[in-house]
């Protein structure tokens, strides 16, 4: 096993360990720092393969699947009849829910996980983490709602604190 590896590199396992993954699992949500997570979310989707793709999914959308007509029914394309263009942004709408799924702690997966469209999922876990914003002097104050299986978003923040 030496041999493998030149005396001036050796590590230690945890070196290895923390080495080796580090590209491998996206970082983990710490209640307290928010937007610390977002901005390190946001360059690990872009990190990868098709990232930027993966990264427009969840500021844009998903993506509108076409219709095809076929005996005077309009209907939706399936999988296999994308184009390649269309199957690789249909993959990264999916990659990009698991990305943001994968990055949560038990108790906001469990709030959130419903969601399948990326943009609806990370609005969500926002809302949840940074809730309703107090108004400047001079600004009229908007409040957001957000409805799901567990009711109302105040109900939600309740929860976590």
């Amino acid at each position: 096993m030496d041999s493998i590896i030149p005396l001036e590199q050796k590590n230690t396992l945890v070196e290895y360990i923390i080495l080796s993954d580090a590209d491998n699992r996206p970082p983990m949500l710490d209640k307290d720092l928010y937007d610390s997570w977002k901005s390190r979310m946001e360059l690990y989707m872009q990190n990868g393969e098709h990232g930027k793709m993966i990264l427009e999914s969840v500021e844009n959308g998903p993506l509108i699947w076409p219709t095809i007509e076929e005996n005077r029914v309009i209907g939706t394309k399936k999988y296999a009849e994308l184009f390649a263009t269309e199957t690789i942004q249909a993959d990264c709408d999916m990659k990009a829910t698991n990305i943001i799924l994968q990055g949560l702690p038990a108790d906001i997966y469990s709030l959130v996980n419903h969601h399948r469209v990326a943009k609806d999922l990370w609005e969500s876990v926002q809302l949840l983490m940074q809730g309703e914003r107090k108004p400047k002097k001079g600004q009229n104050r908007i409040k957001t709602r957000q409805k799901g299986r567990h009711g109302e978003t105040k109900k939600i923040q309740k929860q976590l604190q």
